[in-house]
Formats: C-alpha cells, structure tokens, sequence
C-alpha cells in the first residue's frame, strides 16, 4: 500500500526567520493513487498578528484566529495524520520549512523529514514544463482542474485542487473520454476527475468456466496450426523472458 498525503499550510507571513506561524493546515488522503476521502483540516492561533501582505492572499483574520487552538495543541493529531506517509506538497521546502519551525518551539520532536518522505510538485511541473509558468493556478488550466472557488488561497482546498492536478500530472484516476474530448469540447478528457469512495464494495471478479478455458485452449492450437508454430500466446515463459 502507497499512502500519500497532499498538504498545503497557509502562515501569518513569508519568513520563518521573522517568526511567522503557520495558521491553516490542510490535508488530503491517496492511498494506491486514490482519493480515500480522508482529510485533515485545521486553523491554527499563531499567538502573534498576521501580515496584512499576507491577509490579502488567504482572507483569514487575527479575529477569525482568536479562539482557534494553538499548534501545541493539535501536533500529536497533525502529525499522527502524516507520519509515515509521502507528501505531495507545491513548493515544498516553504511548508516543510514552517512546519519544522513549529515543531521546533516544542520539546520532544524532530522534523518532518523523520516521518515523511516529500514529493515537490513544483519541482516536478518545472522539469516538465521548462520555461513555463507553474503556480497552482497555471497547472489547474493546463491540466483542465476546476479552481473557479479558489479567489483566496485555503490550505484545505489548495490541497484538494492539488491532489486532482498531482494525480493528472502523474498519470492517473481520470475518466477517459473517446474521440479525446468531453461532450462540451473540453482538454481531451481531463476536465472531470472519478472520485472513488471508499465505502464502495469490491469489484467482482468473474472467470473463465472449465468450457470456456477448453474453447479458449482450442482456439489457440488452430491460430498455432495456420501461423506454424507463430502462436504468441502459446509460447513458454522462458521464450517470452528470452524475447524481452
């Protein structure tokens, strides 16, 4: 099983050598590449005010935060979320960075490279797309991802978005539309992600009858017969190994 864990933080400012707090913290779950609808989400009480720079990027406000808990408080939980987990993050040395800052004021923890592997998501978009923007916003037109509700960043829902584009980016879990496009003439396909739930009950897996095994075997010694001796599927392991 592959358990990964798309993060992303939202902070009071830019600099960790400045003290700035982390104050949202939001998380999704993939497991095997899928999105297990498990998620992590918290707003944090940094103890100090928040930039008005960076105010204007998240919306949220030193009155919205006053009552929130402290991350002394929910470190156990955010980190028993993660441990052990690989996180997909967008730029990640900036969380990572703020992450272990906050798990440094507290007596009894490392950093987060003790308990997780990083994926950068930036890093890759770069090596992918050269010369090309690659913010959060320019891979979700690329890749045809739907943020028309992101007009402030959230750390829940940057890390959602993120998820969709990490898994389109990588390969994956998109629904396959023939011809190349969706009905509304969309980006070959890629403008809708299947979400599987996880409460859904296992496929069922149907085989071949002893009839039909016999009929399949049939078929093959006459394709073997008329080909001679050119029949794929009737070739021994070892000749299928010698042939790669």
């Amino acid at each position: 099983m592959v358990r990964q864990v798309v993060l992303d933080t939202e902070t009071t400012g830019l600099e960790t050598s400045q003290d700035h707090r982390i104050i949202e913290i939001g998380c999704v779950e993939l497991v095997n590449r899928r999105l297990t609808g498990r998620r992590y989400h918290q707003y944090i009480n940094p103890e100090r005010d928040v930039d008005h720079g960076a105010m204007e990027i998240h919306g949220i406000t030193d009155e919205f935060l006053l009552d929130k808990p402290v991350f002394a408080s929910i470190a156990d939980e955010f980190l028993s979320f993660i441990k052990g987990a690989e996180l997909v993050i967008h730029n990640a040395p900036f969380d990572v960075g703020f992450m272990n800052h906050e798990f440094a004021k507290l007596e009894g923890y490392g950093q987060v490279s003790d308990v997780c592997d990083v994926v950068d998501t930036l890093v890759m978009a770069r090596h992918m797309h050269p010369g090309q923007k690659n913010n959060l916003n320019a891979l979700c037109k690329r890749y045809g991802v739907d943020n028309s509700q992101r007009d402030l960043h959230g750390a829940l829902l940057d890390a959602e978005i993120l998820g969709d584009v990490y898994l389109l980016m990588t390969g994956g879990q998109v629904d396959l539309v023939l011809g190349g496009q969706n009905s509304q003439g969309g980006n070959n396909g890629l403008d809708d992600i299947r979400r599987l739930s996880s409460e859904r009950p296992a496929l069922r897996v149907i085989r071949a009858s002893e009839e039909e095994l016999s009929l399949h075997s049939n078929q093959l010694l006459k394709i073997d017969q008329v080909s001679n001796g050119g029949c794929v599927w009737l070739a021994a392991p070892d000749d299928d190994a010698a042939a790669e």
